[in-house]
């Protein structure tokens, strides 16, 4: 009788070639000429906004993050890493395993620019809070860990391929924090930027910790407008 190792086996092998092959567009990281936004309406309208929502605001029940908020360089990246099998690796990782197909629907580099220049015109994302921590501790955290990539504010720098961290949902990054400590996300031998993230996470030695930095995450910047 076949057991689910059998099945597992299966899909492994089905699956192989997407996790170590080089797809065509592996090393375009930097986005095209600016993208078609009417086009990426129609794109994001059939991929993401059933759990993204319809202004990219995010909804926690389906633990689809905000994207209005977040840097379209990152948003780029994060979709090809998603496309070239850096992210959604994992079958661990159930969400970015479904994401990862979801990213697949569109067929180019062209595509994912378009989606990404009609996320780039919704209005800044309004957050709620989720979680319980100490901003002045986390601050000090923060500094000491992140600051000097992700700056002091929490906005982000494109020149060190660090992300804005401010205007995330905090359950987010609360998960995406534990992703890295499990090597959940980040361990995929082609991923050199999640790579550094792993090491960097590991820094953070417990829960309460992990909640007071993004609790001056959270305290650092409101959502800016596009």
């Amino acid at each position: 009788m076949m057991t689910k190792w059998y099945y597992g086996l299966l899909l492994l092998v089905l699956t192989a070639g997407c996790w170590h092959s080089k797809p065509k567009d592996a090393l375009k990281v930097t986005p095209p000429l600016a993208g078609n936004v009417e086009a990426g309406r129609l794109l994001y309208n059939n991929a993401c906004k059933t759990c993204h929502g319809e202004g990219a605001e995010g909804n926690k029940k389906f633990q689809a993050p905000a994207l209005a908020n977040t840097d379209d360089w990152y948003l780029y990246r994060q979709l090809i890493n998603y496309r070239n099998g850096l992210r959604g690796y994992d079958f661990d990782d159930t969400l970015a395993f479904q994401m990862a197909a979801m990213a697949k629907t569109l067929k180019d580099t062209i595509a994912v620019a378009d989606v990404i220049a009609y996320i780039k015109i919704m209005p800044g994302a309004s957050l709620t809070t989720n979680l319980v921590g100490g901003e002045k501790n986390g601050k000090n955290i923060y500094q000491s860990i992140c600051g000097s990539c992700h700056g002091p504010n929490a906005s982000g720098n494109e020149k060190l391929n660090a992300p804005r961290l401010s205007g995330l949902n905090d359950w987010y990054l609360k998960t995406q924090i534990w992703k890295f400590k499990k090597s959940i996300r980040g361990a995929h031998p082609d991923d050199k930027l999640g790579a550094q993230m792993i090491t960097m996470m590991a820094m953070l030695p417990d829960d309460q910790s992990i909640n007071d930095v993004i609790a001056y995450l959270q305290a650092a910047g409101q959502p800016v407008s596009q």
